[in-house]
């Protein structure tokens, strides 16, 4: 690959301070400092006090150093980022830094440039001169993939990031973070790609779902969680995708503009708090231009506020082939290009060095992060890894662990007359107990539900848990359940399962034509990346072979289907149905497995009698799969069609003869994707018309909703509950059952705020105007403070989510922190004093929330705390999770950071305290207000 550009990468964006080429700071951020002090505590003793994120965050850079290098001998060229607080930490942190510069000194100038780009897919390395083992990354948003994506090994899959945001819980995230370092490490990765924390910026953003939040401080503190957890695990995090990748249309080429106030505030806020408090060993560069610089080249933002402000000592990667540009990603602070062999670095990059574009000094400054990242990781010789293996983390149970962060997400949006939980019959009650004895549930989510999004978050677990099996092992003798699908809103086929009657095989066959490997298949998908079955060379492989047989259960024209991308050749029984190529759809490189076209094909059958089946894929030896590694292709399958009206009226009839009635509708596989943006928030198919039909005949209809984002949901009053569960993961249905039934209740809120109708949306923009630029016109405000500011009603705000219980807001205190406890306090002064602060998140203020749960049983309750007057400028600026028992309180200690109190000044670039006084609102949501407050700091 050849150097497409000789600039510095080096542009001027406002509010961002170019500071290239001076030293990072020693990344001294974190602080220990004890559980700050709380004032005007309950004198009756609450049931539970719960302390919010802030307070957690400032201990989270580990004390064993697992968060940074720790102290480096003198004269090395690496920074004591000055949290290795043991004797021991400090030892290890030395050690580290010892092998980095032992390692660096034993290095080729062409060495040098080999490890900073990939290998091949997933990896880099290994260089045995300098103890330099094989460092393995891995996708992993909501599950590990490794280097192996199959359903041949498959992963735990969790739900959805947007699912983890809404549960607005710290631990849980932390959890979430712990089971990833698991899979991690089960794998053989040492680094997650993980987490996205890009926001929601718009709901027409098609990567939505991998996102947490609208909100910059929800994103943050979620996502300094996670990366917490998956680093104590002993696995490296790069948080994803700096900066400003919030949709996807044209992604690796869309120029992002946007004003400092607007970056600073919203954009990079996430990033900052990740990189101040959590430490990460990486982070990815997006594929997109901020301001007209390419983020794998921005000297500005990666070297000037990434290391210079904040303190960033892990390594850059870019996103995969997001790297164009020899020298100006080496001085943009590019310290890895992926995936490899072929990458702007390699030979490139010493022909820059010998030119005399690129210093041998720039080249050892990314060097050293490479070797500090396998250093963290235990693959470099010399240097003790940042968690040995005897302080790695008990193991999860990973089946219990997601099945209690889906239930814990789900959100409860709407529940008129208590139709939730279902009142079935309770072991122990009288005879005649509960009244809802018969259960219609319709729809196709229910019995295939959609568990995970589609693109790099995608995985395939082992089993997954449909509601409709969970429900029926979970409903007590006595209760009838029926179901009806109703109209499947799918555009294309699902992949041929054994339950419809396919056995499968895939032949791996050389470009000599013989059998290089042989491999059964869970299903019609065909999914290799990185590496072959039985470790076949890429390079060897001509064509694969899927052949099996079809035994259909019915009669009919059955339908199948094939997609992906290349040549291919289907056969069924003595017919070829197809012979030619499919190209495809989209001009995104990553089309040809994220969103590959299909074709449908009609094959009339008989029920019993078996067909032999053959679709023949011949392997470019050019293009995206060549490059990836990658192979990917479906046998699609269709059952002989029902019409779409007989269909609705059979799920009527059923909800009719119930008690209740059960509607699941979602989104489908491509409607909601990575790699393309929504064009419309409306379910697909006739969803809407199935919900509005059965619940005109059934007055107490709950509707599930498997979406991972905001959808239109016309029908909402019709209806007696409305349930979100998001992309729940693989034990969603069983999370579920525990939901409806009233074993678990729904703990979540909502992450983003869901629209009435399109109209109604404040921000729309995904397509870049014709000159490729993105303008983020409406400025900082986004999500809640957008709607705010166009003075529009939605149907739900951002925070909304009901629970099984009811909660009265009592008291609301608030003071300056106590610098006795929590070891720094905020005046006045020193707030004003803001333009060289070392730490944002130290303690501006303390407060707590008393509520009590006044409804019928135990619950759990998000306790947030917005600042500002009422309005578009209006904030969250903390919250908590708190749990009592009925009738008893609970006190949220909520600290806010200095950042909450501070606004982004255009003309001097630099932080600002906002004008007083500070108006502190405890609440339910963006528009459920309780309790008001104000503080005024000590001068």
């Amino acid at each position: 690959m050849s150097d497409m550009s000789d600039t510095s990468g080096v542009s001027d964006v406002s509010g961002v301070n170019p500071t290239s080429g001076s030293a990072p700071h020693d990344g001294a951020d974190s602080h220990d400092g004890a559980d700050p002090g709380v004032t005007g505590a309950n004198p009756d003793g609450p049931a539970s006090v719960t302390t919010s994120h802030s307070a957690a965050s400032h201990g989270a850079a580990p004390a064993d150093g697992r968060g940074s290098l720790g102290a480096a001998p003198a004269g090395s060229g690496i920074e004591d980022s000055g949290d290795a607080h043991g004797a021991s930490d400090l030892h290890d942190a030395r050690a580290r830094a010892t092998a980095v510069e032992e390692a660096l000194a034993k290095l080729s100038l062409p060495a040098k440039a080999a490890l900073l780009g990939g290998t091949d897919m997933w990896s880099v390395g290994p260089e045995p001169g300098a103890g330099f083992g094989r460092l393995v990354m891995s996708d992993g948003p909501a599950g590990v993939r490794g280097e192996n994506w199959t359903p041949e090994d498959p992963s735990t899959a969790l739900p959805s990031p947007t699912a983890l945001g809404a549960t607005w819980d710290l631990a849980l995230a932390r959890e979430a973070g712990l089971l990833l370092a698991q899979e991690a490490r089960r794998k053989g990765a040492h680094v997650v790609l993980a987490p996205t924390v890009n926001l929601h910026r718009t709901p027409y953003g098609g990567r939505h779902f991998e996102a947490y939040a609208e909100d910059p401080e929800l994103t943050g503190v979620i996502g300094a969680a996670l990366v917490s957890g998956i680093q104590e695990g002993g696995v490296g995090t790069t948080p994803k995708h700096y900066v400003a990748n919030d949709s996807e249309t044209d992604r690796y080429t869309v120029d992002v503009r946007a004003d400092g106030r607007t970056l600073r505030e919203q954009y990079l806020a996430p990033f900052e708090r990740i990189v101040r408090t959590a430490r990460p060993w990486g982070v990815m560069a997006a594929y997109n231009s901020v301001n007209g610089v390419t983020m794998s080249e921005h000297d500005t933002l990666n070297n000037g506020v990434l290391r210079g402000e904040w303190g960033f000592d892990g390594v850059l990667v870019s996103d995969w082939t997001g790297a164009r540009s020899t020298t100006a990603c080496a001085l943009g602070g590019l310290d890895l290009a992926m995936p490899g062999p072929d990458t702007v670095y390699g030979e490139h990059l010493v022909a820059a060095v010998r030119d005399g574009r690129v210093s041998e000094e720039t080249v050892d400054t990314l060097v050293r992060r490479v070797l500090l990242l396998a250093a963290r990781a235990g693959v470099l010789d010399g240097a003790p890894p940042a968690v040995p293996p005897h302080a790695v983390p008990r193991p999860l149970d990973g089946e219990a662990t997601v099945r209690e962060l889906a239930a814990r997400s789900f959100v409860l949006l709407r529940n008129e007359r208590s139709a939730l939980p279902l009142d079935v019959p309770r072991g122990g009650e009288a005879p005649g107990a509960g009244t809802v004895r018969r259960v219609a549930v319709s729809g196709l989510p229910a019995s295939a539900p959609r568990f995970g999004g589609g693109g790099s978050a995608q995985v395939f677990p082992r089993h997954v848990s449909t509601p409709l099996g969970a429900l029926r092992e979970a409903l007590p003798a006595g209760v009838a359940l029926s179901y009806e699908p109703g109209p499947d809103p799918r555009s294309r086929l699902a992949p041929a399962a054994p339950e419809d009657g396919f056995a499968l095989t895939a032949e791996l066959h050389g470009l000599d034509d013989a059998e290089l490997a042989r491999v059964r298949q869970a299903d019609g998908s065909v999914r290799w990346m990185g590496s072959l079955p039985g470790g076949a060379p890429f390079a060897d492989l001509g064509r694969v072979e899927l052949t099996g047989e079809f035994t259909p259960a019915e009669s009919g024209t059955h339908r199948l289907a094939v997609r992906g991308v290349g040549h291919f050749r289907l056969e069924a029984g003595e017919r070829v149905l197809y012979d030619a190529e499919l190209l495809p759809e989209s001009e995104d490189p990553a089309a040809a497995f994220l969103n590959p076209p299909q074709r449908v094909f009609l094959l009339d059958a008989e029920a019993g009698q078996t067909v032999s089946i053959r679709l023949v894929h011949s392997v470019a030896v050019q293009g995206l799969g060549a490059l990836f590694g990658l192979v990917s292709f479906e046998l699609g399958y269709g059952a002989p069609a029902v019409p779409d009206e007989e269909l609705i009226q059979r799920a009527v009839f059923a909800a009719e003869e119930a008690d209740t009635a059960l509607v699941f509708v979602g989104t489908t596989d491509d409607s909601e994707s990575e790699g393309v943006d929504r064009e419309t928030l409306a379910l697909p198919g006739r969803q809407d018309e199935l919900v509005s039909r059965v619940a005109a005949i059934n007055d107490r209809t709950v509707v599930v909703v498997n979406a991972g984002a905001p959808v239109l949901m016309p029908w909402r009053d019709e209806v007696a509950a409305v349930l979100l569960c998001w992309f729940p993961g693989e034990a969603g249905g069983d999370a579920l059952a525990d939901v409806l039934l009233g074993h678990e209740e729904p703990g979540g809120r909502l992450p983003t705020t869901w629209p009435e109708a399109e109209d109604d949306l404040p921000v729309r923009q995904v397509l870049p105007d014709g000159d490729g630029q993105l303008p983020y016109a409406e400025g900082p405000y986004i999500g809640y403070r957008a709607w705010r500011r166009a003075g529009a009603e939605p149907a739900y705000w951002f925070g909304h989510g009901l629970g099984y219980t009811e909660w009265d807001y009592e008291a609301l205190n608030i003071a300056p922190p106590d610098p006795d406890l929590s070891g720094a306090g905020v005046t006045a002064a020193d707030a004003a004093d803001t333009a060289g602060a070392e730490d944002p998140y130290i303690p501006a203020a303390e407060v707590t929330v008393r509520v009590r749960n006044s409804g019928p049983r135990a619950g759990r309750e998000v306790v947030q705390l917005y600042l500002g007057p009422e309005g578009p400028e209006r904030k969250l600026v903390a919250f908590a999770v708190v749990e009592a028992e009925p009738g008893e309180s609970a006190e949220a200690r909520l600290t806010v950071p200095l950042r909450a109190l501070q606004t982004w000044d255009e003309t001097h670039e630099t932080w600002q305290l906002l004008p007083a006084p500070y108006i502190f609102t405890a609440a339910r949501s963006a528009a459920d207000f309780r309790l008001t407050a104000q503080l005024a700091l000590a001068p």
